[in-house]
């Protein structure tokens, strides 16, 4: 399949072009992205009731300052938190979608949602963007995520998240068992990315040679300097970035 252009030809800003007065994944974040010409990567998790809602950790302490998670949650609780003290709350994906559509490419992160059944995650996704005009591609650390979205969407770019040695116990959210996870990732990324479209693997990975010969399309997250992305240049076709302005 041909993929999206701006999968290799556009930056795309992690969690929208955030920073003091635009938070993560919020629609000023988005906002900011659109100004700058810059594609969007976002996250999408299901709430308590089954919607769909833009926010990147399992727990709401960090973005929120409330104790809880966010699948403990319905919508209408998760919609009036306010993000990092600001004005900007935690948005619908439908009203990320119409931020967006027609205005940036959307590449977009289906979280881990433990005890979903991946048919259910693909489908609510699939439904939610029917409303988008524009690119966009899937990716997940999830195989079953995007093997589904596929399934059900061969027309779109589909691709796995991965990481080498470099994962820490935050990256899965203190999780007490987040070795096995990282595990897994390292195992799993690379063997499911050849039956995708792209790969999208953590920058300081690169180089090596596994991911030298993997012959499709790379990406490198979270990129956050200049200096970064010009290390990364000869390895990668795109970067995730935040932090400065690629």
């Amino acid at each position: 399949m041909k993929l999206p252009d701006f999968l290799t030809h556009t930056p795309i800003a992690h969690r929208g072009l955030h920073d003091e007065r635009y938070p993560e994944n919020s629609l000023a974040a988005f906002e900011n992205a659109i100004r700058h010409g810059y594609a969007v990567e976002t996250d999408v998790h299901f709430s308590k009731d089954r919607q769909l809602i833009v926010f990147h950790d399992a727990l709401l302490a960090r973005m929120t300052g409330q104790v809880g998670a966010v699948a403990e949650c319905t919508a209408a609780e998760l919609t009036k938190l306010h993000l990092a003290g600001s004005e900007q709350r935690i948005p619908l994906f439908q009203d990320a979608l119409a931020c967006l559509s027609g205005r940036a490419p959307l590449l977009l992160e289906i979280k881990d949602m433990p005890g979903v059944p991946a048919d259910t995650v693909a489908r609510a996704v699939r439904e939610a963007m029917r409303t988008f005009s524009g690119e966009y591609a899937v990716q997940s650390f999830q195989p079953a995520y995007v093997r589904a979205y596929k399934k059900l969407c061969p027309e779109i770019a589909c691709g796995i998240l991965g990481s080498g040695e470099a994962m820490k116990k935050s990256d899965f959210d203190g999780s007490p068992v987040w070795r096995i996870k990282a595990f897994a990732v390292r195992n799993m990324s690379l063997r499911w990315a050849e039956k995708l479209d792209f790969l999208s693997y953590r920058a300081e990975d690169y180089p090596s040679p596994a991911l030298t010969s993997y012959p499709k399309t790379k990406l490198a997250w979270t990129v956050r300097s200049q200096e970064e992305a010009d290390r990364l240049k000869p390895y990668v076709d795109n970067i995730i970035f935040e932090h400065f302005l690629a």
